[in-house]
C-alpha cells in the first residue's frame, strides 16, 4: 500500500501527519509526501524526510495533480491519500484496507473523519445535491452518528482509500479541477462503472477543516462553484444536467437566505474578508470559466458514458439516495 500525503503549507500540522500514518498498526506501506510549496521540503522539515519519500514540485500543482504523481510513482495495489492537515488514529489503514480485501468490487472506502480537537463529525463519506454541490455526511454532528459500518457514494479525498484496479479502469484524478469536487468526480466516475464503496468508522482521522485553504476565501468560492459544473457535464445524466441550472438557483436563494440572517457559507464568506469579492460575481466568474473548458468537458462525458456499466436509470437512484437538499448546502 502506498499513502500519499499533498502539502502545500509544509508546516507543523505535517510532522504531526506523517507522524501519525508512520505509527499505523500495520507496517507494509510506504509515505510519499508532493511538496506543493516550492519551498524544499526535505531541508524544511528533516522529521519528514525520515519517515517518507518526498516528491518535490518548483510550483503549486493541484490537489489531484500532487496525487496523480503519487500514484504514477507506485505500484502498489492500493492506494491511499490523506490531507496534511488530518491526524490518523492507528488503525486507519488497516480498518480501511479490511473491506477492499473481502470483497473485490469495493474500489473505494472511507473512513470516519472528526473535527480535531471537538465533539463533533467532520465527515462520514460524501453526499451530493441535484445542482452537484457535494457536502460531507455527518457534518458537525455528535460522534455518536454514523457508527456502523456499510454502503455510501464516495469519499472525500481527505482521507480514503482506493483500488488501483479502479484507477486504472476510470483514471486518476482531473487535473484540471486544480483545488476541490476532484474527489466526488473520481468517485462519480468509478460509480459509473459499478464500483462500491464502503464507509469503515473504525478508520478514523481527526482533522483540521480547511487549514491549508482558508474555510471562507473567494478562491474557495470560486473552484467549488467551478468545479460542480465540471462534475455535473461530465457525470450527470442529460436529465439530471438540465435540471442544474434550476437547482442552481433554489441554492443561491437559499445562501441569500442564510446571509440575511448571518449564517451558512455565504455569511462566513462575507465575515472571512472585508475585502472580498462580491459573491455574485465569483459564481459568473466560475460559470463563464466552465464555458470554457465544455469542449473537453463534453468529450469526457461521452467517454465516460461510452465505457459505462451502469445505465441512466441506475445512476439516478444512486445519487438520489445519497441526495441533500440544497438548503443544507447553503445552511452547512
Amino acid at each position: 500500500m502506498s499513502v500519499i500525503i499533498p502539502t502545500l503549507a509544509a508546516d507543523a500540522t505535517l510532522d504531526e501527519c506523517v507522524r501519525s500514518v508512520a505509527s499505523q498498526s500495520m507496517r507494509d506501506f510506504e509515505i510519499i509526501v508532493v511538496d506543493n510549496s516550492g519551498k524544499g521540503l526535505a531541508a524544511l522539515r528533516p522529521a519528514v524526510a525520515e519517515h517518507a519519500r518526498i516528491i518535490e514540485n518548483p510550483q503549486n500543482a493541484g490537489f489531484g495533480g500532487a496525487v496523480n504523481q503519487g500514484i504514477r510513482s507506485t505500484t502498489t495495489p492500493f492506494i491511499a491519500v490523506l490531507n496534511d492537515d488530518a491526524v490518523a488514529h492507528p488503525d486507519w489503514l488497516a480498518a480501511m484496507l479490511a473491506p477492499l480485501e473481502r470483497q473485490y468490487e469495493i474500489g473505494m472506502c472511507a473512513p470516519r473523519i472528526r473535527l480535531k480537537d471537538t465533539s463533533t463529525l467532520d465527515s462520514a463519506g460524501m453526499l451530493i445535491a441535484r445542482d452537484g454541490s457535494s457536502k460531507q455526511r455527518g457534518h458537525g454532528e455528535t460522534l455518536d452518528r454514523y457508527t456502523r459500518p456499510g454502503q455510501i457514494l464516495l469519499p472525500t479525498g481527505c482521507a480514503a482509500l482506493y483500488r488501483r484496479d479502479m484507477l486504472d479502469e476510470i483514471g486518476l484524478f482531473d487535473e484540471r479541477f486544480f483545488l476541490y469536487c476532484e474527489d466526488t468526480d473520481l468517485g462519480l466516475r468509478a460509480r459509473w462503472r459499478l464500483w462500491e464503496c464502503a464507509y469503515a468508522p473504525d478508520a478514523i482521522v481527526d482533522h483540521r477543516y480547511s487549514h491549508s485553504a482558508g474555510q471562507a476565501s473567494a478562491a474557495k468560492a470560486f473552484y467549488v462553484e467551478r468545479n460542480r459544473l465540471f462534475l455535473v457535464v461530465k457525470n450527470y445524466t442529460s436529465r439530471q444536467l438540465a435540471a442544474v441550472p434550476f437547482f442552481s438557483l433554489v441554492r443561491y436563494f437559499w445562501h441569500l437566505v442564510y446571509l440575511a440572517r448571518g449564517t451558512g457559507k455565504a455569511a462566513d464568506y462575507h465575515r472571512g474578508s472585508s475585502n472580498a469579492p462580491f459573491l455574485p460575481w465569483v459564481a459568473t466568474r466560475a460559470w463563464f470559466s466552465a464555458m470554457g473548458h465544455l469542449p473537453s468537458l463534453l468529450h469526457d462525458r461521452r467517454a465516460i458514458r461510452k465505457s459505462a456499466r451502469a445505465n441512466p436509470r441506475q445512476f439516478e437512484r444512486l445519487l438520489s439516495h445519497y441526495r441533500i437538499s440544497e438548503r443544507q448546502v447553503a445552511s452547512l
